[in-house]
């Protein structure tokens, strides 16, 4: 292949990347892969300036600014940094600076992986906030920035105007309670922290971003109004002494080999720290020399970001344990010879199922490349070589715990176990009988689940309703006190509404809003018992895996005997329906095709159910709207073909406003 055509390649190939990763937070390859393949570019085009394209991937800064937000027009770039992949290349730097200005000073500090944001704060206090975007134009999140608790709403002095950029991140913690909750509840998980982060300040709902426990750390003065600063060392003592996270362990030095030595500390430290990094920042100190060394068409000349190189090892796979979630998922995990990643050993990975498996053809007794993605969540990257005598890796048909036939739904990739009762199942299921967003017993998480099961308290959640105070404190370390707020939790709980209940007893497929859905439509617990499958079906929201699952589960001996039992303690199981509820989409069919811009297919699902609309997975004559992405394919042709009107996500949701 010429060059010319290579470099024609790359720029799609980059364009592509910079959507997956900015655009749908979903990047298809490693940091390092993606920074490979741009250096590979900026090389050819510096031997072929004829082919300058002001729209190359080479000149731009990020990605389009997200549509589900309003836009905001920068007023100071919010550029990016060259980056070097060597220490020789960051010597290289430190020492062309010290050629070109009068004995520089040089800050090192962690460069955090996250999502680059800016906050205005106007007579001291937080008026708005925004994220990076293109450089030029981003997008207010200002409701979801005000989430982050360590994001100071007013100044310490409150000086007429400030802009500050951070990176908004999610701290290590909580990056893996959610992964481990998302794998629960059958999500995909994120692929890192960064991604997670980018994702929870993109939420629709600041509640939602809430809890997903951000946190922010200051590293620049964009603008500042009411004082004077000369240096970035000394812009850092401002913006703490006003109250901001400012971003930690940086070091002022001038010269290579201690500007190298912090590069060192800051990687030997990666493992220690509370959030992620993917490098180290070396800037000039001083602003004026900052305006001396000035800037190219895309970035500053007064910094640079080394990159630290990704850490894989190989290592040999000795097994695939298998094991049973809350819906019965059926999850393969490798287990391999330990081995040292990011600072802590490793000795398992998620193999996620068979697909995954057959697609790597990962064989027990393989050598396998791992690496922990985000430098957190372990990963197999692929099998190196095939032990002797191996053979293709198949997961057993059977529920490895109860022995149960295991099924595969049409939807989905998974193998499940179909018994209920299977005793893997059975913590997962009162875990999320008693979470908040069920029935929301305070005082009964995991420990307190495990804890009851283990001394045979209960077996089911219905169990839970005869606890009593006399018997809970004669467990370890439950005292006196917290047996009666127990035992008071528990007696609130029998006055949720029915749809929390519903929600609560896990019917596979049926979350929080088509709860609610079946609890409008039928009124009581022995209404929505006795339906008839096509009565089910009728609600508008249901389709027809939701409408069988119903329908089933209310005919199986388990689900019967556990809401007999539940209405025998008092919980309550009839419904009274909001006044006011909003049913716009009430009798409309919606089908949603291709990739959307901003949302999950299930978060626009749970929108237009919301509203009252029914989301079907097949066009036909009797559908309203298709709600079209990219790459949408035959159901988009048929919408077409019908004449059905064809919306955008923005249209839809322009429609809920």
């Amino acid at each position: 292949m010429e060059e010319t055509e290579r470099i024609l390649q790359l720029r799609k190939e980059l364009e592509q990347h910079n959507y997956n990763y900015y655009n749908l937070d979903n990047p298809t390859i490693s940091d390092y892969e993606y920074d490979m393949l741009m250096e590979e570019l900026i090389a050819l085009e510096g031997k072929h300036p004829e082919m300058f394209d002001k729209n190359s991937p080479t000149q731009r800064v990020g990605g389009e600014a997200d549509n589900s937000f309003e836009k905001v027009t920068h007023t100071v770039q919010m550029g990016s940094l060259r980056d070097v992949f060597s220490t020789e290349q960051a010597a290289e730097f430190v020492d062309k600076c010290r050629a070109d200005i009068d004995s520089p000073q040089f800050v090192v500090e962690p460069k955090i992986d996250g999502l680059s944001v800016s906050l205005e704060y106007v007579n001291g206090e937080f008026t708005r906030g925004s994220t990076r975007g293109d450089g030029f134009v981003g997008e207010d999140v200002t409701a979801n920035l005000r989430t982050i608790k360590s994001i100071p709403m007013k100044l310490k002095d409150p000086i007429p105007f400030l802009e500050v950029r951070g990176e908004v991140y999610m701290p290590k913690k909580s990056f893996e309670e959610l992964v481990v909750w998302q794998e629960e509840n059958d999500e995909t998980p994120f692929k890192n922290p960064r991604n997670a982060a980018a994702g929870s300040l993109r939420q629709k709902s600041s509640r939602v971003t809430a809890k997903r426990k951000l946190d922010i750390f200051i590293f620049n003065i964009q603008q500042i109004e009411g004082a004077e600063i000369t240096t970035h060392e000394g812009s850092l003592k401002y913006l703490a002494e006003q109250g901001f996270k400012v971003i930690p362990d940086h070091k002022l030095v001038d010269n290579s080999k201690d500007v190298l030595d912090h590069i060192a500390h800051i990687g030997e430290s990666r493992d220690k720290y509370s959030f992620d990094i993917d490098g180290a920042v070396i800037k000039v100190n001083d602003f004026a020399q900052r305006e001396i060394l000035g800037a190219t068409t895309k970035v500053p000349k007064w910094a640079v970001a080394y990159k630290y190189p990704p850490e894989e090892k190989e290592t040999v796979l000795r097994e695939i344990e298998v094991n049973v979630g809350r819906t019965g998922a059926i999850t393969p995990v490798a287990v391999f010879d330990p081995i040292m990643l990011a600072g802590t050993g490793v000795s398992r990975a998620v193999l996620h199922n068979q697909e995954f498996i057959t697609e790597k053809d990962i064989r027990i007794g393989d050598r396998i490349l791992v690496r922990k993605a985000g430098e957190i969540i372990p990963e197999v990257l692929s099998s190196v070589a095939h032990g002797e005598g191996s053979v293709p890796y198949r997961l057993p048909e059977n529920c490895p715990v109860c022995g149960a036939k295991a099924v595969r739904y049409d939807d989905e990739a998974a193998l499940r176990c179909p018994n209920v009762e299977c005793p893997a199942q059975q913590m997962r299921n009162i875990i999320h009988f008693a979470s908040k967003g069920a029935m929301n017993i305070d005082g009964m998480g995991p420990a307190m689940v495990k804890l009851l099961l283990d001394n045979k308290f209960i077996e089911n959640a219905a169990d839970i309703y005869g606890l009593k105070k006399e018997r809970l404190v004669t467990l370890d370390r439950m005292g006196e006190k917290s047996a009666e707020n127990l035992i008071e939790a528990i007696e609130r709980s029998k006055d949720n509404p029915l749809d929390r209940v519903i929600f609560a007893i896990g019917i596979r497929n049926v979350g929080s809003a088509g709860a609610k859905l079946l609890c409008d439509r039928f009124g009581s617990i022995d209404e929505i018992m006795n339906a008839s499958a096509e009565d089910i079906a009728s609600i508008d929201g249901f389709g027809d895996v939701m409408s069988e699952n119903v329908y089933s589960a209310f005919r199986d001996k388990h689900f019967i005997d556990l809401i007999e039992r539940l209405k025998a303690a008092g919980v309550k199981m009839e419904y009274v329906k909001e006044e006011g509820a909003d049913s716009r989409f009430e009798g409309k069919t919606f089908v949603l095709t291709g990739t959307l811009p901003n949302m999950k297919r299930s978060d626009a699902k749970e929108l237009i159910e919301k509203f009252g609309g029914k989301v079907s997975g097949s066009v036909s004559k009797k559908t309203d709207y298709v709600v079209a992405g990219d790459d949408a394919g035959s159901k988009l042709t048929k919408a077409e073909e019908l004449g059905i009107n064809i919306i955008s996500e923005a249209e839809l949701i322009e429609m809920t406003k």
